[in-house]
């Protein structure tokens, strides 16, 4: 014992000793390992406007994958398809009411609200592609105005843009199309502003969810219709029904999926989720084109060789009829409606500087394939 010790009285020696043991503690708490407290995540439900078959709901699940992993447990989606609590063409309506969290769907099911909402999904030609589009949606002012849109028709919904889809297919036909004239009296399935297209060039439209389409076929609603791509077509049995698929039109050239969720329980979410939702947007647009490539090629491929589908390329007369088709139906819809020309002026002057850089700088992508695997059959 040193003779400080031996001087020191026993309250002392109490209070160096408390001193001593407190030390101990807070030294042991920043060595041991930090133990969480489980936490029930924040769940919300979404619904797509996919039938059962479709590869969409897989492009719907690839967005759900990346938020639940990258929210660490905080934050789960629990995806239900088409149909599970309301019909697909109810599910904006269904979000901003608060019966689903969010949902997984394009702007045209809803366009019946308003002909401007198929703009955020498909449009005049202007001479932009899908994947400009939408480069226009996050970078041109687009977004702005789709937010515009939702404040006039009071859609109480947080709205991200994702997947830049390829050009959709003229359709399927009981028998092939030469021209423009074949199209008119046709009772033939669209959607958006696609319908009213088509209805300039003398089509009796129906619009219909994916889901509906071939039972529709069999009943005689519809004699020819268009969905999307060559998978999801096919998965829903369109060759059964129809042996003529006519690939590349102007009347849905520039879609993408909307992923919306209830404003307010957006809002409510940390500002990290709320990123996190946004950003995994962005992220599934490139997990949905890689599915997509992979996917529609191979069932095209699948079509012409086991099914014994007719598969062709539109004829360039009916693409020349589209365009002139659009510009009637795009100069009257702006005449009725001043936000329509709004919107439709915001791509146009988007439309002029990136198309035309896009078209100055592009290799002919077409002579590369050609010269390496020939001619692809069906193109004129």
């Amino acid at each position: 014992m040193s003779q400080n010790d031996s001087t020191r009285t026993p309250a002392s020696r109490r209070r160096f000793l408390g001193a001593a043991v407190s030390g101990a503690a807070g030294a042991a708490a920043m060595t041991a390992p930090m133990i969480s407290v489980a936490q029930s995540p924040i769940v919300l439900k979404m619904q797509g406007a996919w039938g059962a078959k479709d590869i969409f709901n897989e492009m719907a699940q690839e967005y759900v994958t990346r938020v639940n992993e990258m929210a660490g447990g905080r934050l789960r989606i629990d995806y239900l398809i088409g149909g599970a609590v309301v019909k697909p063409f109810e599910v904006m309506d269904a979000t901003s009411k608060g019966v689903l969290d969010a949902c997984h769907g394009v702007p045209v099911y809803w366009y019946g609200k308003s002909k401007v909402a198929s703009l955020f999904g498909s449009g005049p030609i202007n001479g932009c592609d899908a994947p400009q589009t939408l480069a226009w949606i996050y970078r041109g002012g687009g977004l702005e105005l789709y937010n515009e849109l939702l404040k006039k028709l009071n859609l109480d919904v947080v709205g991200y843009f994702a997947m830049p889809m390829p050009t959709q297919p003229l359709g399927w036909f009981k028998k092939p199309i030469t021209n423009a004239d074949g199209l008119k009296g046709l009772k033939y399935r669209t959607v958006g502003l696609a319908a009213d297209l088509m209805q300039e060039l003398g089509v009796r439209v129906t619009q219909l969810p994916g889901g509906e389409i071939v039972p529709a076929m069999d009943r005689g609603v519809i004699e020819a219709f268009e969905f999307n791509n060559p998978t999801s077509d096919r998965r829903f049995g369109a060759q059964d029904v129809a042996k003529n698929y006519m690939m590349g039109s102007f009347h849905q050239a520039m879609e993408f999926f909307e992923i919306a969720f209830n404003k307010k329980k957006h809002d409510a979410l940390p500002k990290d989720l709320q990123a996190i939702l946004r950003y995994a947007a962005e992220a599934a647009s490139s997990s949905n084109w890689w599915t997509a490539m992979d996917n529609y090629s191979r069932d095209l491929d699948e079509l012409i060789n086991k099914d014994k589908v007719s598969v062709t390329r539109t004829p360039k007369s009916i693409f020349e009829a589209q365009i002139k088709a659009w510009d009637t139906v795009t100069a009257r819809l702006s005449a009725e409606d001043p936000f329509f020309k709004k919107v439709v002026d915001s791509q146009r002057a988007w439309s002029k500087r990136v198309a035309k850089y896009m078209f100055l700088n592009e290799a002919d992508y077409l002579v590369g394939y050609e010269h390496v695997h020939g001619k692809i059959p069906g193109m004129s």
